[in-house]
């Protein structure tokens, strides 16, 4: 956001975020914020700033003026005035060309899946799951290590679609999840 500040010779300078605002100047983001301080200045001050940008890039068409109807309708021109003095922020990086997709591969079935080797962490889990009473996810990242999520990602992705294996989740009677291989009959 941009924060606006006014110094006693009436000069507004544009602050972008984190910038250092001085202390001795009024400051203001917002159209409400410029009314409230300029509901204590004279009208002659808004008179002032007002012709301050008349002319001068980048308000070359506004016109000076002796006077304004009322303090509102002078607020809201120099409001609609300070906002060509908003900074822009130069963009980080250079557009790229959008990249070009990869083929995908599609998943794999239970004939064209490697099986477990000896002692791995997925044989121990096969095994986990393929007791009559399933295994709990408690049980499952103790034996592995793993975290909860990466259980149940290895539970979806290399058991149930490159694996093709059926797993059954269920509450146990204690509230927990349980997840067990249906065994194909």
């Amino acid at each position: 956001m941009t924060t606006f500040a006014i110094d006693q010779d009436n000069t507004i300078t544009a602050y972008l975020a984190g910038e250092a605002v001085p202390e001795d100047q009024a400051r203001f983001s917002s159209e409400k914020e410029l009314s409230k301080l300029a509901a204590n200045w004279p009208t002659e001050r808004l008179v002032e700033i007002w012709n301050g940008f008349a002319g001068v890039p980048p308000f070359g068409d506004l016109k000076p003026v002796k006077k304004f109807t009322d303090r509102k309708s002078a607020v809201a021109r120099i409001w609609k005035a300070v906002q060509a003095l908003t900074p822009t922020v130069a963009p980080q990086t250079a557009p790229v060309a959008p990249k070009q997709a990869k083929a995908t591969k599609q998943a794999t079935t239970g004939d064209g899946a490697k099986p477990a080797r000896e002692g791995s962490k997925k044989a121990l889990v096969l095994e986990l799951l393929r007791r009559p009473e399933g295994a709990t996810l408690q049980e499952i990242m103790s034996a592995t290590g793993w975290m909860a999520h990466s259980v149940r990602g290895f539970i979806s992705g290399a058991l149930g679609k490159k694996m093709g294996l059926a797993v059954e989740s269920a509450k146990s009677a204690s509230g927990g999840r349980v997840y067990r291989i249906v065994e194909e009959r």
